[in-house]
């Protein structure tokens, strides 16, 4: 997922460095930016949307525009501005000697800055995971991965700052379906097989092989492909980056069906705190969000709920009891 990774370290350390320099560039764990900054920011992003958006693939601000070209490009505020890079002026990545004039420069379509110049500390933290990821391992694959092949850069939000959920499952799992569910974009990263036709692996379809796990399509809208394809780490810490293959992938229901789900420590572990205090159990977080089975009741509830079951099967025991000692007395005072 990151080609930068093969960087020497100390190119890499270079770029923590500017990161520092270039704030208010924004990382995921850096300082929140100012408003001042942002406002500014955004009023130097106007002048790339009046180009880069879909008003102007609509209505063009000038006749010269390759518009077919600018239906790739475009980026529409809306959606960029709430993203985890939305408060950044675009040339902080998209070089700014190359965008001054237009055409812009030849070099201005691929030179943008890696990722490492300003997530340098969590890239290093991520490396040896996505070395060890099917990603990574599968011949010739490597190399053709960055972060944004994964994560879109002018849409995606954290988890910690998205939390909701179902948003969480559908922002994550577009990231994984937007190739593992299109014969296209599979095509541009399946690794080199000699013994099949055309050199290249065929896409697996994801229905036949995930054919084991019961409502798969329900799974697949509540939880994310990650939580059964990346292995545990200790408790809040960010996911692993090491994407598992189906061999090695999690097959056990009770690692999510049950009282101590992984859930708690994954796709819910931003809200667990909370819903904690809100309510006095971890488990409430998924309670609020959907059904799973040995997951969703403190045990003191399921004791209580117990208690009252064996209570009332008590009462019926002993009220047909009672009844039928008056039944039986009732006969013998008629026998009289």
């Amino acid at each position: 997922m990151f080609h930068s990774f093969n960087k020497p370290l100390v190119a890499v350390l270079l770029g923590a460095s500017l990161a520092l320099l270039r704030l208010p560039a924004v990382a995921a764990d850096a300082a929140p930016v100012d408003q001042a900054t942002i406002e500014a920011n955004r009023k130097a992003n106007a002048a790339c949307y009046e180009c880069h958006s879909a008003a102007a693939v609509k209505k063009p601000p000038r006749a010269d525009l390759d518009l077919s070209k600018l239906k790739e490009s475009h980026i529409e505020p809306a959606i960029f501005n709430p993203s985890d890079h939305g408060v950044m002026d675009c040339r902080q990545c998209h070089a700014k000697n190359h965008y001054t004039e237009y055409p812009h420069a030849e070099a201005g379509k691929t030179t943008t800055s890696p990722c490492t110049e300003c997530h340098a500390a969590k890239s290093l933290r991520l490396e040896p995971q996505f070395n060890a990821s099917v990603h990574a391992k599968n011949s010739g694959l490597k190399e053709k991965f960055s972060c944004n092949t994964c994560h879109n850069v002018h849409v995606n939000v954290i988890q910690k700052r998205l939390k909701d959920p179902e948003k969480i499952v559908a922002q994550d799992n577009h990231g994984c379906l937007e190739c593992h569910n299109s014969e296209t974009m599979f095509a541009r990263f399946a690794p080199d097989d000699e013994k099949l036709a055309g050199g290249k692996k065929k896409r697996p379809d994801i229905d036949t092989i995930h054919g084991w796990l019961p409502n798969a399509k329900a799974h697949w809208n509540a939880v994310r492909c990650i939580e059964c394809h990346t292995p545990e780490v200790a408790e809040g810490k960010m996911l692993s980056h090491e994407i598992l293959n189906k061999e090695k992938a999690e097959k056990k229901c009770l690692a999510c069906h049950s009282a101590n789900s992984s859930l708690k420590t994954r796709l819910y572990r931003h809200l667990v705190k909370g819903e904690q205090q809100k309510y006095g159990f971890t488990n409430s977080v998924i309670l609020s969000n959907s059904y799973v089975i040995g997951a969703t009741r403190h045990p003191l509830l399921d004791n209580l709920i117990i208690g009252l079951v064996l209570a009332t099967l008590l009462g019926v025991l002993a009220h047909g009891v009672l009844r039928a000692l008056a039944a039986m007395k009732r006969n013998k005072d008629q026998a009289k």
